[in-house]
């Protein structure tokens, strides 16, 4: 038996590439990353600097390289990002200022690579700016719910025919109508305030994947930012995107929120609702027909919900992969911060279109008159009154009202003998309603009265909610301040140590 010969595996190449990124990596790679460079610089700056102090703590940094050092990151810190010398030719924006870097210190400029790959300081300055943006749309997220709040109180006994199905459902409030829009707000906001929890920890010092010898503690890197701890996993910390993920979603449900809140809005405000106006600042005209006032501000929220929700199904689709790998996060720089922008911007918009908007009470009294939203409590009341069950309560009335709107009779004229009509054609007896007083159970505000049960619409169980929502609201608006605050304490304490050690 011949046992064939093991082939030598061919020699590979090995080491960095010597020749420059093909013009193809740098239009469709590299412009790319730094067209973003712009929401990491900041964060560069003072990643930069952390590790240079950390460095030098440690003995790592000769003292003299240690000053110089700091001294160019500071002057770094007062160049805009526009005004800084981003070249996708020199690949993403580490590369930049590695350059630029050189340019003006020369090899010192090598220091700042021990103990750090360049990944690690983009994933840094990644986190520094989604935290802190993360924490304002907390803010932002709390002052529209702040606004919804007040125009509920205000209109708690304005009665509205709520719906379901844009179909007449029950008599309400458009104060509780609004309350609706405020809880799914406020479980967003908490849910950004866990994910600010998740994305305030430090990957500093993590490496590539199993850390470095030369820094054998992490947290001062940690401390010097101002993040709430470590990332506890080197390799975790690098590649990880769940976080981000997380991020994306909660904003898309935010988003998703307001625009359900602004499709309504929308058919309010048409001719054949006229319920509510939207104010000029937030209308637009059409070029073509005069007479036209079109919601211009709501088909914002609407099309930006559409384009968070497709950033979100993108990142996915991105992070489908093999862990461990660029494609991951190399992305993530620019649209997870944009995602954010975009709904900061849309919460701020909402905010302003409620606070301005218009509320016409008598024509939403007029549809609540004309339509038949008591028929519920009625079939309720009949049960109690008559002994019957509610399925039997409920065909009678659905027939009553079928034949009352047949007959152009609304839904607070209804008698106890129209009722007994449709009880003797559906059960075969006469219920005995001729000469009974159905005037409350129908009157939509008695029905709204009635629902005092925590989260009803009644103007007291309103009134609840409003204040309850106001102490919660504050909590959570309190909660991201304080974060922004610690924020700028850190920033503020690491940029004195910095100018200390610059000398």
């Amino acid at each position: 038996m011949t046992i064939p010969q093991a082939r030598a595996r061919r020699s590979r190449p090995e080491g960095f590439p010597r020749s420059g990124p093909a013009p193809e990596l740098i239009e469709s790679g590299f412009e790319i990353e730094n067209a973003d460079a712009a929401f990491l610089h900041h964060g560069l700056n003072l990643a930069d600097l952390a590790h240079v102090l950390d460095l030098a703590r440690r003995g790592i940094v000769p003292p003299d390289a240690e000053r110089t050092l700091l001294a160019l990151l500071l002057d770094v810190c007062d160049i805009a990002p526009e005004d800084f010398p981003y070249d996708p030719s020199y690949g993403e924006p580490y590369n930049s200022r590695e350059r630029y870097f050189v340019s003006r210190i020369g090899d010192v400029a090598g220091w700042l690579h021990a103990g750090r790959p360049r990944r690690e300081a983009a994933r840094v300055a990644l986190r520094l700016h989604l935290r802190a943006a993360l924490a304002e749309l907390v803010e932002e997220a709390v002052r529209a719910s702040l606004d919804l709040v007040d125009r509920a109180e205000e209109h708690a006994a304005t009665l509205l025919p709520d719906q379901t199905y844009l179909q007449q459902a029950q008599p309400s409030t458009f104060g509780h109508y609004l309350l609706s829009f405020v809880y799914p707000t406020v479980r967003d906001a908490r849910r950004l305030l866990d994910e600010l929890d998740g994305i305030d920890t430090s990957p500093g010092g993590a490496g590539c994947v199993n850390g470095t010898r030369l820094l054998e503690d992490r947290a001062p890197i940690a401390a010097a930012l101002g993040f709430r701890s470590v990332i506890p996993h080197t390799r975790d910390a690098m590649w990880q995107v769940d976080g981000l993920v997380h991020i994306l979603a909660t904003t898309a449900s935010l988003l998703s929120n307001f625009s359900k809140l602004a499709e309504d809005l929308e058919i309010f405000s048409s001719s054949e609702f006229d319920f509510v106006d939207l104010a000029d600042a937030y209308s637009r005209s059409s070029i073509l027909m005069p007479q036209k006032r079109n919601p211009y501000a709501l088909a914002i929220v609407r099309g930006a919900s559409g384009v968070v929700i497709g950033r979100l199904t993108g990142f996915l689709a991105v992070t489908k992969s093999p862990s461990a790998r660029s494609d991951n996060l190399i992305f993530a720089y620019g649209e997870v911060p944009r995602a954010l922008d975009l709904g900061l911007r849309i919460t701020r918009l909402m905010g302003g279109v409620v606070r301005t908007l218009r509320v016409n009470p008598d024509r939403m009294r007029e549809e609540l008159d004309r339509g038949y939203t008591q028929a519920t409590d009625l079939a309720e009341h009949l049960v109690g009154l008559v002994g019957v069950d509610y399925r039997t309560a409920y065909v009678v009335v659905g027939n009553t009202v079928r034949a009352a709107a047949q007959a152009g009779v609304p839904g607070a004229a209804i008698t106890g003998g129209m009722l007994d009509d449709a009880a003797r054609a559906h059960t075969g007896r006469d219920w005995g309603l001729a000469d009974v007083d159905l005037s409350d159970v129908l009157d939509p505000r008695s029905i709204v009265a009635s629902r005092r049960a925590e989260g009803g619409a009644a103007p007291d169980a309103v009134a609840a909610m409003v204040a309850d929502l106001r102490v919660t609201l504050d909590g959570i608006g309190a909660a991201a301040a304080a974060r922004t605050a610690g924020f700028a304490a850190a920033e503020d304490e690491l940029l004195a140590r910095a100018r200390a050690g610059a000398g």
